[in-house]
């Protein structure tokens, strides 16, 4: 069984900046993929950013050049670092992670971006 736990969400300015955090608990290898989704208000829940194997890395085209995603493999963790926030950022933001058994969900951190 895997889990996973968001934490970093917050209240910022636009212009500003966060980092999410997500720590995995369970079967998660370094080559298993892991991401970030998110779901505003309203809205169907969307790909943010997502690392495979070989480091091979996806961003939406709304987050290119502003967000950055980055693992930890000894420490099973994984980072979005999110610069120049705009209020359309404001989401919840979920962890997620894929093996060979499953896809699982952290439980979500509120992003909160005030113009």
């Amino acid at each position: 069984q895997v889990q996973l736990v968001e934490s970093g969400g917050g209240l910022v300015q636009a212009g500003g900046s966060l980092r999410l955090s997500c720590a995995a608990s369970g079967i998660i290898f370094s080559s298993n993929t892991r991401g970030w989704y998110r779901q505003a208000p309203g809205k169907q829940r969307e790909l943010v950013a997502t690392t495979a194997s070989a480091g091979r890395m996806y961003y939406a085209d709304s987050v290119k050049g502003r967000f950055t995603i980055s693992r930890d493999n000894a420490k099973n963790m994984v980072y979005l670092q999110m610069n120049n926030l705009k209020p359309e950022d404001t989401a919840v933001y979920y962890c997620y992670a894929a093996n060979t058994v499953g896809n699982y969900w952290g439980q979500g951190t509120q992003v909160t971006v005030s113009s």
